[in-house]
Protein backbone atom coordinates (compact mmCIF):
# COMPACT_ATOMS: atom_id res chain seq x y z
CA UNK A 1 0.00 0.00 0.00
CA UNK A 2 1.53 3.30 -1.07
CA UNK A 3 1.19 6.47 0.93
CA UNK A 4 1.05 9.78 -0.92
CA UNK A 5 3.26 12.38 0.67
CA UNK A 6 1.81 15.85 0.46
CA UNK A 7 4.42 18.56 -0.13
CA UNK A 8 3.41 21.51 2.02
CA UNK A 9 4.61 25.09 2.38
CA UNK A 10 3.59 27.41 5.17
CA UNK A 11 3.89 31.13 4.50
CA UNK A 12 3.83 33.01 7.78
CA UNK A 13 4.40 36.57 8.84
CA UNK A 14 4.71 36.86 12.61
CA UNK A 15 5.80 40.12 14.13
CA UNK A 16 5.02 41.44 17.63
CA UNK A 17 5.13 38.46 19.98
CA UNK A 18 5.72 35.64 17.46
CA UNK A 19 2.27 34.21 18.27
CA UNK A 20 1.57 33.15 14.70
CA UNK A 21 5.08 31.72 14.34
CA UNK A 22 4.30 29.34 17.23
CA UNK A 23 1.20 28.09 15.39
CA UNK A 24 3.12 27.80 12.09
CA UNK A 25 5.78 25.70 13.87
CA UNK A 26 3.11 23.25 15.05
CA UNK A 27 1.70 23.03 11.53
CA UNK A 28 5.18 22.52 10.07
CA UNK A 29 5.99 19.71 12.48
CA UNK A 30 2.64 17.97 11.95
CA UNK A 31 2.61 18.37 8.17
CA UNK A 32 6.38 17.96 7.63
CA UNK A 33 6.32 21.35 5.94
CA UNK A 34 8.78 24.13 5.41
CA UNK A 35 8.01 27.61 6.69
CA UNK A 36 8.88 30.80 4.81
CA UNK A 37 8.10 34.45 5.28
CA UNK A 38 6.22 36.20 2.46
CA UNK A 39 9.42 37.98 1.38
CA UNK A 40 11.19 34.60 1.01
CA UNK A 41 8.55 33.28 -1.39
CA UNK A 42 8.78 33.48 -5.16
CA UNK A 43 5.13 33.98 -6.21
CA UNK A 44 5.82 31.93 -9.36
CA UNK A 45 7.56 29.11 -7.48
CA UNK A 46 4.62 27.48 -5.71
CA UNK A 47 3.74 24.86 -8.31
CA UNK A 48 5.77 22.16 -6.50
CA UNK A 49 3.51 22.30 -3.44
CA UNK A 50 0.30 20.32 -2.93
CA UNK A 51 -0.86 22.41 0.02
CA UNK A 52 0.04 25.97 1.01
CA UNK A 53 -0.78 27.62 4.32
CA UNK A 54 -1.07 31.41 4.53
CA UNK A 55 -1.01 33.09 7.94
CA UNK A 56 -0.20 36.13 10.03
CA UNK A 57 -1.41 37.98 13.05
CA UNK A 58 -4.53 40.03 12.56
CA UNK A 59 -3.98 43.79 12.34
CA UNK A 60 -6.93 46.16 12.06
CA UNK A 61 -9.27 43.26 11.32
CA UNK A 62 -7.28 41.54 8.58
CA UNK A 63 -4.05 39.69 7.82
CA UNK A 64 -0.86 41.71 7.70
CA UNK A 65 -0.27 43.82 4.59
CA UNK A 66 2.88 41.90 3.58
CA UNK A 67 0.85 38.66 3.30
CA UNK A 68 -2.00 40.36 1.42
CA UNK A 69 0.54 41.92 -0.96
CA UNK A 70 2.00 38.46 -1.67
CA UNK A 71 -1.50 37.13 -2.42
CA UNK A 72 -1.92 39.93 -4.98
CA UNK A 73 1.29 38.84 -6.74
CA UNK A 74 0.39 35.15 -6.99
CA UNK A 75 -0.32 33.80 -10.46
CA UNK A 76 -3.57 32.01 -11.25
CA UNK A 77 -3.56 28.33 -10.25
CA UNK A 78 -5.74 25.27 -10.75
CA UNK A 79 -6.24 22.40 -8.32
CA UNK A 80 -4.10 24.06 -5.66
CA UNK A 81 -5.17 23.58 -2.04
CA UNK A 82 -4.59 26.24 0.59
CA UNK A 83 -5.43 26.92 4.20
CA UNK A 84 -5.58 30.17 6.11
CA UNK A 85 -4.54 30.77 9.70
CA UNK A 86 -4.14 33.62 12.13
CA UNK A 87 -3.74 34.68 15.73
CA UNK A 88 -5.59 37.64 17.15
CA UNK A 89 -6.37 39.54 20.32
CA UNK A 90 -10.06 39.09 19.56
CA UNK A 91 -11.31 35.60 18.82
CA UNK A 92 -14.45 34.23 17.25
CA UNK A 93 -14.17 36.42 14.14
CA UNK A 94 -11.97 34.21 11.96
CA UNK A 95 -14.42 34.25 9.07
CA UNK A 96 -14.45 38.06 9.10
CA UNK A 97 -10.69 38.37 9.73
CA UNK A 98 -9.86 35.92 6.93
CA UNK A 99 -12.28 37.38 4.38
CA UNK A 100 -9.86 39.64 2.49
CA UNK A 101 -7.13 36.97 2.19
CA UNK A 102 -9.68 34.25 1.34
CA UNK A 103 -11.13 36.40 -1.46
CA UNK A 104 -7.68 37.11 -2.89
CA UNK A 105 -6.66 33.43 -2.83
CA UNK A 106 -9.95 32.19 -4.27
CA UNK A 107 -9.74 34.77 -7.06
CA UNK A 108 -6.39 33.22 -8.02
CA UNK A 109 -7.95 29.73 -8.14
CA UNK A 110 -6.94 28.35 -4.74
CA UNK A 111 -9.31 25.94 -3.04
CA UNK A 112 -9.48 26.81 0.67
CA UNK A 113 -9.55 23.50 2.58
CA UNK A 114 -9.51 24.89 6.11
CA UNK A 115 -9.15 27.93 8.34
CA UNK A 116 -7.69 28.26 11.82
CA UNK A 117 -7.62 31.13 14.29
CA UNK A 118 -6.66 31.25 17.94
CA UNK A 119 -5.97 33.86 20.57
CA UNK A 120 -2.63 35.61 20.58
CA UNK A 121 -1.09 38.01 23.08
CA UNK A 122 -1.87 41.49 21.75
CA UNK A 123 -0.21 44.73 22.83
CA UNK A 124 -0.82 46.62 19.61
CA UNK A 125 -1.79 50.32 19.80
CA UNK A 126 -4.27 50.96 22.61
CA UNK A 127 -3.90 47.40 23.95
CA UNK A 128 -0.42 48.36 25.18
CA UNK A 129 -1.92 50.91 27.59
CA UNK A 130 -3.86 48.19 29.45
CA UNK A 131 -0.94 45.73 29.44
CA UNK A 132 -2.24 43.76 26.49
CA UNK A 133 -4.98 41.20 26.03
CA UNK A 134 -4.89 37.41 25.65
CA UNK A 135 -1.76 37.20 27.80
CA UNK A 136 -0.26 33.71 27.69
CA UNK A 137 -1.74 32.85 24.29
CA UNK A 138 -1.26 30.83 22.29
CA UNK A 139 -1.29 28.45 25.24
CA UNK A 140 -0.97 24.65 25.38
CA UNK A 141 -4.65 24.18 24.54
CA UNK A 142 -4.31 26.50 21.50
CA UNK A 143 -1.28 24.51 20.34
CA UNK A 144 -3.17 21.21 20.73
CA UNK A 145 -6.01 22.65 18.65
CA UNK A 146 -3.50 23.76 16.00
CA UNK A 147 -2.05 20.25 15.88
CA UNK A 148 -5.53 18.72 15.54
CA UNK A 149 -6.33 21.17 12.72
CA UNK A 150 -3.11 20.24 10.91
CA UNK A 151 -3.88 16.53 11.36
CA UNK A 152 -7.27 17.11 9.75
CA UNK A 153 -5.54 18.57 6.69
CA UNK A 154 -3.69 15.27 6.23
CA UNK A 155 -6.94 13.34 5.82
CA UNK A 156 -7.83 12.46 2.24
CA UNK A 157 -10.63 14.59 0.85
CA UNK A 158 -14.00 12.91 1.03
CA UNK A 159 -16.02 12.99 -2.16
Amino acid sequence: MSVTIMKTLIICFSFHHKNTEKIASIFAKTLDAEVKTPTEVDPNGLSDYDLIGFGSGITFGKHHKVLLDLADKLPAVTNKKAFIFSTSGQTGNASKFHKKLREKLESKGFSIVGEFNCAGFDTYALMKIVGGIQKGHPNDDDLRQAEAFAQSLKQPAKS
